[in-house]
Parts: C-alpha cells; sequence; structure tokens
C-alpha cells in the first residue's frame, strides 16, 4: 500500500528518495548475499542438520525488501503521474501509459531471464548487485533531466480534505440545503484570486451539507475559519468522483482474480507436462509465465503503434479508456475457456496414460508439451495491454488533481487485492474437495 503516500512532498522529491530508497534496498540485499555465502554456518559433518541464519542475518534481509517495497510503490507510479503531467492531451497521456507499460514488461522481461541467470549460475549478490547499479543509474538519468520536467506545486494530503468533507456533511447535516450558489464556499483560484462559482451537484447530495456556510465558518478574508466544518464545492466533488468510481475499481479486481488463480495454475500445470524444447534444452517451470510478459510488452507497442491509430482514422475517435478496459476483459475470458479446454485435454492425457493420482516424479509427467498452455499464456498478456494502461489512463482522468499519483497506483492495488483473494479461493477450493 505505500503505492498511496500523501502528495505532502514534490513529486519529484519524493520520487527521488524513493528511488535512493530501492538502490539502498538493492546494496543490502547484495552485501548480504555476498557475505551470507562465507558466513553462513555449514552443516555438522554426516548430518542433514544445518543451523538456519542468525537474527541479524534475518534483519538484514527484511530491512531490504522492506525499503525495496516503499521505493517500488511510490517510484513506479509516481514516476507514471509525473510523466504524464508533462502532456497536455489526453491522448499524449495515453500514449505515455502504453509506452510505461511497454518498458516495464520489456524490463520484467530482461529481469526474468538475465538477473535470474545470473543468480543461478554466478551468484545472488552479482545479481542484487546489477540491479542497485541499474537503479542508481536510474536515479541519476531522471536527476538529469530536472530542468526539463514541468513541475507541480507541492500540496497538502488529498486523504485530509476528504475527511473534512465527510465530517463537515455529518456535522451540518440538519442545515437546509440552499440553491443560490452565494450560500457554498468555493475556492480562490490562485491565478487571479477569484473564486469560481458553481453549484454542487445533486448526486450524493447529502455531502453538499459539507460546502454549506454558515455563521462563522469563513474568515474576513474568504479563507476557511473552521477546516472540519465547512469544505468547498470543489473538495465535496472530488469525493463524489471517487465514489463513483469505486464501482469501475471493484470490477477490476473480479477481472484481476482470476488473472492471478491462472498465473498460479499454469505454473503447476508445466510441473506435469514435458516441458523440453528439442533434445536438449528444457524449459525451467519458473519462466513459463514470462510469455505473458513478452506478449504484453509486444502487443503494448503493436496497439499503440498501428491499431489505435488504424481505428481512429476508421471510425473518426480514439477508442476510450472504458472501451480499451472492456477489450481487455473479454480478451481475459478467452484465456479462461482456452485454459479450461487445455487442462480438460491434459487430464485427458494423464487418465489415458493412468498418470492420475501420482505425486511428484517424473512418472507423473503427462506425456503433453508446456507448448499448450501458451496461447492462453498470450491471451492473457494481450488483454493486459488493453486494460492495464486503459484503467491506469481512465484513473488518472478522472481522480481530482490533488489525487493523480493515488490514481495511477490504484491498479497496483487491485493486483495486490486479486492475488490475496486468489490465494483464499485456491487453499478454500483445495479444503472443499480434498
Amino acid at each position: 500500500m505505500w503505492s498511496t503516500v500523501p502528495s505532502i512532498l514534490s513529486q519529484l522529491l519524493e520520487l527521488s528518495w524513493r528511488t535512493l530508497s530501492s538502490v539502498l534496498s538493492m546494496w543490502f540485499q547484495s552485501l548480504h548475499s555476498s557475505l551470507y555465502c562465507h558466513l553462513r554456518p555449514h552443516c555438522e559433518t554426516g548430518s542433514s542438520l544445518c543451523h538456519g541464519p542468525s537474527k541479524l542475518q534475518l534483519a538484514v534481509v527484511y530491512f531490504g525488501i522492506t525499503l525495496a517495497s516503499i521505493g517500488l510503490g511510490v517510484v513506479r507510479f509516481i514516476l507514471a503521474t509525473l510523466g504524464a503531467n508533462q502532456f497536455d492531451n489526453p491522448q499524449d497521456q495515453a500514449s505515455f501509459f502504453n509506452w510505461f507499460f511497454f518498458t516495464f514488461y520489456a524490463a520484467c522481461v530482461v529481469s526474468s531471464i538475465g538477473i535470474v541467470y545470473v543468480e543461478d549460475n554466478i551468484s545472488w549478490g552479482l545479481g542484487f548487485g546489477i540491479c542497485a547499479v541499474f537503479n542508481f543509474l536510474g536515479l541519476i538519468i531522471f536527476l538529469a533531466g530536472n530542468r526539463f520536467y514541468r513541475h507541480d506545486k507541492a500540496g497538502g494530503s488529498p486523504y485530509t480534505s476528504l475527511a473534512r468533507v465527510i465530517v463537515a456533511a455529518v456535522r451540518k447535516r440538519k442545515v437546509l440545503i440552499s440553491s443560490e450558489s452565494k450560500d457554498y464556499h468555493h475556492e480562490i483560484n490562485d491565478g487571479d484570486n477569484k473564486s469560481i462559482d458553481t453549484m454542487p451537484k445533486r448526486s450524493f447530495g447529502f455531502l453538499n451539507h459539507g460546502a454549506m456556510k454558515t455563521e462563522g465558518d469563513v474568515n474576513p478574508d474568504g479563507s476557511i475559519a473552521k477546516p472540519w466544518r465547512l469544505c468547498s464545492v470543489q473538495q465535496v466533488e472530488d469525493l463524489k468522483t471517487l465514489i463513483r468510481i469505486f464501482p469501475l475499481w471493484a470490477s477490476t479486481v473480479f477481472l484481476a482474480i482470476p488473472i492471478a488463480i491462472q498465473n498460479n495454475m499454469t505454473v503447476l500445470q508445466a510441473l506435469a507436462m514435458d516441458r523440453h524444447l528439442g533434445s536438449d534444452f528444457k524449459i525451467p517451470v519458473g519462466s513459463i509465465t514470462i510469455v505473458v510478459l513478452i506478449s504484453s510488452a509486444t502487443f503494448v507497442a503493436l496497439l499503440d503503434r498501428f491499431l489505435y491509430p488504424n481505428w481512429k482514422n476508421l471510425t473518426g475517435r480514439s477508442l476510450t479508456p472504458i472501451q480499451k478496459i472492456g477489450t481487455g476483459h473479454v480478451f481475459n475470458i478467452l484465456s479462461m475457456a482456452i485454459s479450461a479446454v487445455m487442462e480438460s485435454k491434459r487430464l485427458k492425457t494423464a487418465h489415458e496414460n493412468h498418470l492420475q493420482g501420482q505425486q511428484g516424479g517424473t512418472a507423473a509427467v503427462v506425456p503433453m508439451l508446456a507448448l499448450w498452455l501458451f496461447p492462453q499464456l498470450i491471451g492473457v498478456g494481450i488483454g493486459e495491454a488493453f486494460h492495464f494502461p486503459g484503467n491506469v489512463s481512465l484513473y488518472y482522468q478522472e481522480f481530482p488533481v490533488s489525487m493523480k499519483s493515488m490514481a495511477t497506483s490504484m491498479i497496483s492495488i487491485v493486483i495486490r487485492v486479486a492475488f490475496y483473494v486468489s490465494a483464499t479461493m485456491v487453499d478454500l477450493t483445495r479444503s472443499v474437495t480434498g
């Protein structure tokens, strides 16, 4: 949940500190991995029992993981917001999000192959060290472009203003709602020191009580005298926007849960299938899901360069974020259907070869190539190429200005919730079916 850090600091300063946090995390992990190889206790001669790591070693590991979580949660999505803020045209912002996700997926592919190879065949310390170097280079490149960025003015926590709306509305619940704009408090524009007198919308009308002015709420200069008793119309509308978008966010959780379940089940399927490519190469079971990353990176680029421009030329209008999300839903449904067909085929093959009920070992491997899993993984990748950038673009467009950083992090919360729910569902299914 570190991705929802309040925007008390400027995005640039926050991003710099969190990138440094990520660098330090990789440095700690690299140092620990290198030293642990020399300091770890050896197993007793003639015994299979080995002493575990010391409390200090565990503390270093957990500290490094904590730093990495803080850095990753903030950097990934503040960077997305900062990049989108450089553009005024929504189409340019959507294109930026596409290439942001392309870079993300491509980097995941490189790290999943290259870094994992280094850690498996050379050393964990070198693998983490390479990550630390690239994190540091990224920080240097980012800071080098500082003078070219469009900077946002640092503000207070947006969560406080949302809480103020609720508290003020409850405290003024007995105040009669007015139909006159002058009876509501309006924010003063910093540019011309004038307020924009607009009426609050009728939807979620109870919240409008929070912007109603009563005696003693406003200072002579027009500022708010009692922050927890009066808020502006804009703050009320900001909260309403979040309430309206919540059902869409919740529906995305249901989209992500099958993806999370399939991600786990695909690994288990691959373990029980023939993973050989030719006579010499065998696909590592942990690398099977790289197909999703490659598919996503490829189709994000194809969509941005070919499909979206051609669609606009043919129809005269661009695909909306909602349409992209809906298309992603369709591809995920198709992927789940393909997955069900493949699993039925795998179980049938296992039954024909009398392999059902066997646990582990080579005897339990079904004579069916793991390549049959690729279509469902490619389908998931295509779906992600549509709905992940679409979700981020939608939230960025719809969220209040003060909460843009949170907007780009909403998809991260969706993924985390989906993986927790999927784990619970898998455990529940196992306990019921045995």
